[in-house]
């Protein structure tokens, strides 16, 4: 149990430390937020910010971000319109959460899916390995007359499908064996497999009277598969070809496809900014693995408002998708007041045909429906997870089963126990 009074003794004793810390990272978070401030003073044009990015050729610095037709409307438009940060406005304002909700209605019509992953990894006290898989889905046509659909994707992952597959994971011989990592890039292609499947027979039964941005998929997380960098391969490259067919699926059957974070700390705007301020004669800026790019908009945006749309231009992972390497765009999303805006990732064909604004209009109606978070994606992560009462009945199945087939299984009664605790 947590002891009050030394906590509080302790947290004295850093006193010092969390204050110099709050006071360095305001002063850089007010300098990356100036040169936000000052780009339309600065350039004219996206293509004079171009011309002073990095560009892609080997050895050359990442340019964090490149500017959209988007972002080119809001420089020609910055004093005209007295936006002087890069701000796309939603337009409209609700007295009260009645008036927004009769305002998200504009879903009916629109058909929403979401999907959603969750997982029992092997257990180290169990005499046989196994592991469990599950993508929950929900599928909302938004149509009086029309059903929704929850439903799940379930896979039991047995000794040989779990091995560890690179030997550097495992290089002590009398290491556990059983990959956690096998585990987690299994779910991610269960839950992208799924989601394809949906985007097909969606794309199939369209109607011709349907919008030409429905249905939309949302999928809970970056289509950037950045966290992959550092995994050893095939995993690095496995997230890659996941994430690619993702992208190549949705420009292909034209199906708007959300990559939705709703915590982010991509720093590829910042980038950009350190990138273009090392041009100047006199540098303001410093790296900082502090400040991110939410944060730059924090405060700033009111409920409903965007940044423009740009390119995402990092220059790792990104180098894997090959053809599809300049095809995701992002933007910043206020969806909650007292929070930094939303990440929204998104295919770059959606920007050039014109419906990432009534698509966005969809994701803010799914917001106010789940009440700060889309409900869409909510209602399918309801859906996936797997709980402590869910792990306790798979074991117990798993081993009526082993048992049924003259296989004896047994676990630890101490892992049962401190299960039990917490």
């Amino acid at each position: 149990m947590l002891h009050n009074g030394k906590l509080q003794a302790a947290l004295k004793l850093k006193s010092g430390q969390f204050s110099h810390y709050d006071g360095a990272f305001s002063e850089q978070l007010k300098a990356y937020q100036y040169m936000l401030e000052t780009l339309y003073q600065r350039y004219n044009s996206s293509t004079q910010l171009e011309q002073l990015l990095p560009t892609k050729e080997a050895g050359q610095q990442s340019a964090g971000a490149r500017p959209s037709i988007e972002f080119d409307r809001w420089l020609a438009n910055a004093v005209l319109n007295d936006y002087h940060i890069p701000l796309i406005p939603f337009g409209r304002e609700f007295a009260n959460h009645e008036q927004a909700r009769q305002w998200a209605e504009c879903l009916e019509g629109i058909t929403t899916v979401a999907i959603d992953g969750s997982q029992l990894q092997p257990w180290r006290d169990a005499s046989i390995p196994v592991a469990l898989i599950q993508a929950g889905f929900f599928i909302n046509p938004h149509t009086h007359g029309k059903a929704y659909t929850k439903d799940v994707r379930l896979e039991v992952l047995a000794p040989d499908e779990i091995m560890a597959e690179a030997r550097a994971e495992n290089s002590d011989p009398d290491s556990y064996p059983y990959s956690e990592l096998q585990v987690t890039l299994r779910r991610y292609v269960l839950e992208v497999e799924t989601l394809l499947s949906l985007m097909q027979q969606l794309a199939d039964t369209r109607s011709p009277d349907d919008p030409a941005y429905s249905p939309v998929v949302f999928f809970d997380g970056s289509l950037v598969v950045s966290f992959a960098l550092t995994m050893p391969s095939p995993y690095r490259e496995r997230y890659i070809s996941s994430a690619v067919s993702l992208l190549r699926a949705s420009e292909e059957l034209r199906v708007p496809l959300i990559g939705y974070i709703d915590t982010s700390y991509a720093r590829d705007f910042v980038t950009m900014l350190r990138r273009l301020d090392a041009t100047h004669k006199q540098p303001i800026l410093r790296e900082t693995k502090k400040i991110h790019d939410a944060l730059l908009w924090q405060g700033r945006l009111r409920w409903g408002d965007r940044t423009p749309a740009m390119i995402c231009a990092r220059g790792d992972i990104l180098e894997g998708y090959g053809t599809y390497q300049d095809s995701v765009a992002f933007c910043y999303l206020q969806t909650a007041m007292k929070r930094p805006p939303a990440r929204l990732e998104f295919p770059r064909w959606m920007l050039d045909d014109g419906i990432v604004e009534p698509v966005l209009d969809v994701v803010r109606a799914e917001v106010i429906a789940g009440n700060g978070y889309p409900y869409a994606i909510e209602t399918a992560d309801a859906v996936a997870v797997i709980t402590m009462q869910d792990r306790n009945e798979f074991y117990g199945q798993f081993q009526n089963f082993m048992q049924k087939q003259g296989i004896k299984f047994t676990f630890s009664s101490k892992s049962i126990s401190k299960g039990r605790r917490r």
